[in-house]
């Protein structure tokens, strides 16, 4: 059985928001991530994006537009979300979770770690291609 995640990736300004994954977590520790996480029983992926939101950086998610995605991980049935409207300034209110808070630009992606490898492939034209919702 596939473990289902929900992704959230804010963009704003031509940037985008990414987590670093606390050093001591057992999977993907130490890198940069999407914030996000297991869909729980009966839930929706977009009901997980929005609590995962609340819960990780606590924002409110106005809209959403789901993206396709691979993450090139058999264990992993990935629901992604492009967020470019929210309420709130992301903070990162899971220190157990993440151990920083940063905005990229593309040209940045390349210099980090990422949780998945094909992130470098669909990230940098999802931040190009965002625009806020009216």
């Amino acid at each position: 059985m596939l473990d289902e995640i929900a992704l959230a990736a804010l963009v704003s300004e031509g940037r985008l928001l990414l987590a670093h994954r606390h050093p001591q977590r057992r999977w993907y520790p130490d890198c940069w991530d999407l914030v996000g996480g297991h869909l729980e029983p009966g839930e929706t992926p977009e009901q997980a994006v929005r609590r995962e939101c609340r819960e990780e950086i606590a924002v409110d998610v106005s809209e959403l537009r789901r993206v396709d995605v691979d993450l090139a991980d058999t264990n992993l049935r990935p629901h992604a979300f492009l967020v470019t409207r929210w309420t709130g300034r992301p903070v990162n209110v899971a220190p157990e979770e993440h151990d920083a808070l940063g905005w990229f630009k593309i040209d940045d992606l390349a210099s980090l770690r990422l949780a998945h490898p094909n992130y470098a492939g669909w990230l940098p034209s999802l931040i190009s291609g965002a625009r806020p919702a009216r």
